[in-house]
């Protein structure tokens, strides 16, 4: 996108020291593109920067500093001096063409942004999952005045579409556009199964209660209690890492199910082609929260993996039901063991599968095709009054 004309800067919460970009990001520059709110915890020190940024800036940008204080608009924000720390990074850059929010989250601080310091800019927000779901449980109202003034709502599946238009969005403000990626960079092989090998089965996520790993577990259980010769690998880390452990020594699964922790993504990608089939067992969490389309999805498929996945969000959107895989009710342990146990058995069945979701991902979620359609869509809104 940047290549293709586009002058792009990215301002983010807080630095993450072991946050690395991908290798095919790193021409972009993004790091050197990237500034930092750096907004303090602590109220004190809030409050004493917050007194030397105004006494800095306000002599050459009074107007915005101005703004960023006004309590009676912008309430505890202006009054915290939250609003402030985050218009920083946007003085003297300007003028902007759009502020994208990359959650529905930052929606509502991106409203601000336009009002405070870029006032001809148009706001894209895009939606993809937690804040389509569990962000208005508690709060119904949250989107109400962003479903007004933004100019352009980019959920990235159709489930999550619905969800917003239920909370009140206007539908002709709304362009579904799924996150991508990569297909050149992750190889096509067909999956088989060599004599007296173990069946590998793998899922990617943290260990939230959404991602339904407990699921999982109680379906490889079924499966070890029948015969099979299956190992499961689960990578990644959570809150819920100390219980599934211990479910997992309750069901004495030591010896097939392993965590293997966080990853980086080229260690998960040698993972994943060395796997025969993706689980992803999500659900609809106490709290609301639901997925978008998990990239990891999208990786196993282009790789090459069949996938056992649930009837949840998005996931029907991608995975085609007994062509790429297979689809099964949330919460549903039984009906997970059992697609998994048909595909053991079947495992000629594995290669076909594998090239149906290959081409359903190079189709529908290559990243080269999205971001060009991000950017006629950038386009097209910059030109609408």
């Amino acid at each position: 996108m940047i290549e293709a004309g586009l002058d792009v800067h990215v301002f983010a919460g807080k630095p993450r020291d072991d946050f690395q970009i991908p290798g095919d990001l790193k021409k972009y520059h993004l790091r050197e593109r990237t500034s930092y709110q750096g907004i303090p915890n602590s109220a004190l020190v809030r409050f004493g920067n917050g007194v030397r940024l105004v006494i800095k800036y306000i002599w050459r940008y009074p107007v915005p500093i101005l703004r960023s204080l006004n309590v009676f608009r912008y309430g505890r924000s202006a009054a915290t001096f939250s609003l402030l720390y985050q218009i920083i990074p946007f003085l003297g850059k300007g003028p902007f063409d759009i502020i994208h929010c990359q959650f529905g989250t930052y929606g509502p601080q991106g409203l601000y942004l336009k009002q405070v310091v870029a006032e001809t800019a148009k706001v894209v927000t895009s939606f993809r999952g937690f804040d389509a779901t569990k962000s208005v449980q508690a709060h119904p109202d949250l989107y109400q005045t962003l479903f007004r003034e933004g100019d352009l709502f980019l959920p990235v599946s159709h489930s999550l579409k619905r969800l917003i238009i239920q909370l009140g969005c206007d539908e002709d403000k709304i362009v579904v556009l799924p996150s991508g990626i990569n297909c050149h960079t992750l190889p096509f092989s067909p999956k088989t199964l060599k004599r007296g090998e173990p069946v590998r089965v793998i899922t990617i996520a943290r260990l939230v209660e959404k991602k339904g790993i407990a699921y999982a577990i109680h379906a490889i259980e079924t499966l070890v209690k029948s015969g099979k010769f299956i190992q499961y690998f689960i990578i990644g880390d959570g809150e819920l890492r100390g219980d599934l452990e211990r479910l997992i020594g309750e069901k004495d699964l030591t010896k097939y199910v392993q965590f293997l922790g966080w990853k980086s993504h080229e260690e998960v990608i040698r993972l994943l082609q060395g796997s025969h089939i993706l689980m992803a067992p999500s659900v609809t969490a106490r709290d609301g929260d639901q997925e978008g389309i998990p990239n990891a999805i999208k990786e196993a498929m282009a790789l090459g993996l069949p996938v056992i996945g649930t009837q949840h969000s998005g996931i029907p959107e991608i995975v085609e039901n007994g062509v790429s895989g297979f689809l099964v009710q949330e919460r549903n342990a039984e009906a997970l063991a059992d697609r998994l146990s048909f595909l053991i058995d079947n495992s000629e069945k594995w290669a076909d599968m594998g090239r149906a979701g290959r081409v359903r991902v190079e189709t529908d979620y290559d990243v080269k095709i999205l971001n060009d359609r991000l950017e006629e869509l950038y386009g097209q809104v910059c030109k609408k009054t």
